[in-house]
């Protein structure tokens, strides 16, 4: 796993990439459906910049209009950020490099594993390649797999899952190959993207389950 400060360097340069990104996009692009399930690419880029900003009275507060549901309340608080005006959403975002704040019960973990999995489903969307480091994703990927609360919302995939393109093994069973980051994607319940971005970025992806 990589150490705090390189993690929180990751973090500021992937959200300063993605606002540039984004500070480009046309009205259609902002309105694109993404993987992540109902969401839209200003919905995605809304989350993002939430759990850096909301004090936690603000947190409370959405709680209780999700009536204490954690994923309504993820849900729901981004759709209505995502109302926004969407040089809004690019500033929010711009204004939180370098900051430190942490949703409550998270580690600095979960905004490095928010943004490279919203990074890609909204680069995804928008037919954009986005490169991932490799240890990036593995922390990431690492994180998915440990993680017991915040509960994982994902189901782990029954198989052995070997990276191609670093040291990176979990699992038992059927083995699926592939680079790190489509791994990430499969463990994020996104088996489709997963398959998508190793074809894109020409690695191998490769098992039964992987091909499905």
């Amino acid at each position: 796993m990589l150490d705090t400060g390189e993690l929180w360097q990751i973090v500021d340069r992937e959200r300063a990439s993605l606002a540039d990104l984004l500070e480009g996009l046309s009205p259609e692009q902002w309105e694109r459906r993404t993987r992540c399930g109902d969401w839209r690419v200003r919905d995605v880029a809304a989350h993002l910049t939430v759990a850096a900003r909301f004090s936690s009275g603000q947190v409370v507060r959405e709680m209780v209009r999700a009536r204490g549901n954690w994923n309504r309340m993820i849900h729901d608080s981004a759709v209505r950020e995502a109302e926004l005006p969407v040089a809004e959403i690019v500033a929010n975002l711009r204004s939180i490099i370098g900051s430190r704040r942490l949703a409550p019960t998270t580690s600095p973990h979960e905004p490095l594993l928010d943004l490279l999995v919203h990074g890609q489903d909204i680069a995804l969307a928008l037919g954009r390649e986005r490169p991932v480091p490799p240890v990036a994703a593995r922390d990431a990927a690492e994180r998915v797999w440990t993680m017991r609360f915040p509960p994982r919302p994902w189901p782990l995939p029954k198989a052995r899952l070997v990276a191609t393109d670093i040291e990176w093994t979990r699992g038992a069973g059927e083995e699926i190959r592939g680079p790190v980051t489509s791994l990430l994607l499969l463990l994020t319940g996104r088996p489709e993207a997963a398959r998508e971005w190793a074809e894109r970025t020409g690695e191998p992806w490769t098992g039964v389950t992987a091909s499905r």
